[in-house]
């Protein structure tokens, strides 16, 4: 009996074991700087604490599978607020406990077992979260993996596809501000995806988690081009969470909003394999949603390691300047070999690009890469950068 069915078994190792199993035999050549996992390190907001001590006894209730009326309410004045778009509270939104419940399951709950009857495709950038991946076997989807490349501004170019695979296909994953690139998908990528998602009737789901982070203009949503452009209510699929924009992984408090069919499906399925929020953090995440102030001093910060990395990579080859999120897509020869090199030089440690995408036709858009997470405090982060710039020179 095999640990796994078989369609899952052409999926790589998971970046962090893989990431263990390169490094930790051998010792770090200096003081260990984790620079590997986008774990935001800024301030939470203070008021998180009060809010889930003073309600404590709710912890002795089931939560409620759809989450409050209050917390919905305050996704939806959040959205209008940020994208000038308006949800539903009880038929267009639905909290998650953290968006990698969401991006797999509302695969689950949405995509057809064939399309036009032969075996549906989900598209997904490459590199890609590999929740993406995961939930296309779990499908037994057909997964297509599209370059996200410099030369294509690190936004996969669906339409490029031949028609017999845009025929076929269900569902178009999307992740704007990128991970692990910081590139934005802008008005016209994001107008241009969803005329051809109208014209061949997929679904796109638009991962923004790290939408609250960025240097001058904030990023365009899907949801509000797909408005604007009046594309069918249940062509676009939007992700949400705290994680980055509250530097609150551990709350897990995300959401998802679709139009109402989208969404009924999406309840369903969740009913019975999703675990609601407990009612103290759908406390404290209502609270979080609606302030502002804490995701302007975080963003601050963010501009200002911006400027820290911009400098301190000026000279350095093919260095791009990310445009928002929190990672650094620094070009190399070979990305295990200067994870290794940082490890046992410098104690630094970085996740190989290769670890975060696949092969395709022999090609890996992410093996002359590393991913550097900008999350320390400033002044630890910006010695890393240096001695990390130092050490690739060599």
């Amino acid at each position: 009996m095999t640990a796994f069915p078989e369609r899952y078994s052409g999926l790589p190792e998971y970046a962090f074991p893989r990431l263990r199993s390169l490094l930790d035999a051998h010792a770090p050549g200096g003081e260990v700087v984790h620079m590997t996992i986008g774990e935001p390190k800024h301030a939470m907001p203070d008021f998180i604490r009060d809010i889930i001590a003073q309600s404590t006894v709710d912890f002795g209730k089931y939560p409620p599978n759809d989450g409050t009326p209050e917390l919905r309410q305050a996704f939806c004045d959040w959205a209008n607020r940020r994208y000038g778009v308006s949800f539903d509270p009880d038929t267009e939104v639905m909290p998650l406990n953290g968006t990698r419940e969401g991006l797999f399951n509302a695969a689950l709950a949405l995509c057809p077992e064939t399309v036009r009857g032969k075996q549906p495709v989900v598209l997904i950038p490459n590199p890609f979260y590999q929740v993406y991946a995961v939930a296309a076997a779990t499908l037994g989807a057909e997964p297509v993996f599209v370059a996200a490349t410099p030369d294509n501004g690190f936004l996969p170019d669906y339409a490029s596809l031949p028609p017999e695979v845009l025929t076929r296909t269900a569902i178009a994953y999307v992740c704007s501000p990128t991970n692990p690139q910081g590139a934005v998908a802008d008005h016209n990528y994001w107008a241009s995806l969803i005329a051809l998602a109208e014209k061949y009737d997929f679904r796109i789901f638009a991962d923004e988690c790290y939408s609250e982070i960025y240097r001058d203009t904030p990023p365009p949503g899907a949801m509000e081009v797909a408005k604007e452009f009046s594309a069918h209510p249940e062509r676009v699929v939007i992700f949400h969470s705290l994680s980055k924009r509250s530097n609150l992984p551990g709350l897990r408090s995300g959401f998802v909003a679709s139009g109402p069919d989208n969404i009924s499906a999406i309840k369903q399925l969740r009913a019975y394999a999703g675990a609601p929020l407990p009612l103290p953090l759908q406390h404290a995440a209502t609270a979080t949603w609606a302030d502002e102030a804490h995701v302007e001093a975080s963003r601050a910060l963010y501009q200002e390691k911006f400027a820290i990395a911009d400098e301190v990579f000026a000279d350095y080859p093919g260095y791009l300047p990310p445009q928002a999120g929190f990672f650094l897509w620094l070009p190399v020869e070979d990305g295990e070999a200067a994870a290794m090199k940082l490890w046992t030089e410098t104690g630094i440690r970085v996740l190989p690009g290769a670890y975060l995408a696949r092969d395709v036709n022999g090609e890996n858009p992410g093996k002359k890469y590393i991913r550097v997470a900008l999350v320390a405090p400033k002044e630890e982060m910006q010695r890393a950068l240096e001695t990390m710039r130092d050490c690739l020179r060599d």
